[in-house]
């Protein structure tokens, strides 16, 4: 299963796995479409075999959703997003990964 998860995230400059119950994985999804960004999510819960998903996420070293790659690459959760983003780090990583272009 992390082969798939590895394919899928390689897909898009940013993929998020989230549940779409999660307050936390909405506002995530939020913030990064404010930017511009156009992630493919993934809600873990309404997949066949969500479950399966979110235990490759663990043994790839994600804790808990939201699970954000940017650049084919785990950036982490949504603390590791945020502080990606107070520290001003966050625009220049999506430019990198071309998910925007300004």
């Amino acid at each position: 299963m992390e082969r798939q998860v590895a394919t899928w995230a390689a897909q898009r400059p940013v993929v998020i796995f989230s549940k779409s119950t999660d307050g936390i994985s909405h506002s995530i999804r939020t913030l990064l479409t404010d930017f511009g960004v156009n992630p493919a999510v993934y809600e873990l819960d309404q997949m066949p075999r969500g479950h399966e998903i979110e235990q490759a996420l663990y043994r790839l070293g994600c804790t808990s959703v939201p699970a954000v790659f940017i650049g084919g690459e785990l950036v982490g959760g949504s603390n590791e997003i945020i502080s990606l983003h107070l520290s001003q780090s966050l625009i220049p990583m999506l430019k990198r990964a071309n998910a925007i272009w300004v």
